[in-house]
């Protein structure tokens, strides 16, 4: 088993697995792991919904955008904000709960840091992962295929199986990028234009064509348009509050 420091250094998203199951003991061990993930208040307004139905992981990969190895992973692993047990707590105690941004930023948060936990005790185990937003994309579908009482939207899915092959590290911005001692610092746009040359050169030689902009031109191509639109109003009608 992999320490945490490697088990981090060494992550690498995994979209091709072989056909071996992973074992249930191992499984339910991951499980527990990152159920200790913190939370706020011990409030726990997540929940983990494992699938391995076959048809199952075919729709929800539909839902993805046609991520196929939502479908071919082992398992995948739905990660959920979920402010219903917290309603059921009020309604015992003939309070209504007071929903708000603060209420759906906690449960969000939440599913975060018991989705990342999940990922760093799987990938421990030599199992490969990757995480998939495009959950997003349909909400109400997806919690319609999986059953959801109102309170409850995957904020991203996992999917969990043994590596087939694996990518390359893909390099990260430099520490001083990224990490601000005492106070924020001002970034330069010459820091961006020699990241797009260092993660250009990496795809390229990983046998991957890439733009001369490989960071700064993809997320400007990205972000240009609000992605999900709907979403907002998705998640209010699915009893979440951004107010």
């Amino acid at each position: 088993m992999l320490s945490v420091i490697d088990t981090l250094e060494y992550h690498v998203s995994v979209r091709d697995y072989t056909d071996k199951k992973i074992p249930d003991e191992m499984l339910e061990q991951i499980l527990e792991a990152a159920r200790r993930s913190p939370t706020s208040s011990n409030m726990q307004t997540y929940s983990i919904v494992v699938v391995k139905n076959q048809e199952t992981k075919k729709e929800l990969a539909k839902f993805a955008g046609n991520q196929k190895h939502v479908e071919t992973c082992d398992t995948f692993i739905a990660l959920c904000a979920d402010i219903s047990g917290v309603d059921e707590a009020c309604q015992i105690h003939d309070t209504k709960l007071a929903k708000s941004l603060e209420t759906t930023m906690v449960a969000t948060i939440d599913a975060a840091l018991v989705g990342m936990s999940l990922c760093l005790a799987a990938e421990s185990h030599g199992l490969g992962t990757v995480m998939i937003g495009g959950m997003r994309n349909n909400p109400r579908g997806v919690a319609e295929l999986l059953g959801f009482p109102r309170g409850v939207y995957v904020a991203f899915g996992l999917c969990l199986g043994y590596p087939d092959s694996k990518s390359a590290l893909k390099p990260r911005m430099k520490s001083e990028m990224i990490i601000h001692r005492e106070q924020y610092f001002e970034r330069r746009s010459d820091n961006f234009i020699e990241y797009d040359k260092e993660l250009a050169s990496f795809y390229r030689a990983n046998g991957k064509e890439s733009p001369d902009a490989a960071w700064t031109g993809v997320v400007a191509k990205q972000l240009e348009n609000i992605k999900r639109p709907d979403l907002k109003n998705a998640l209010e009608s699915m009893g979440f509050s951004f107010d």
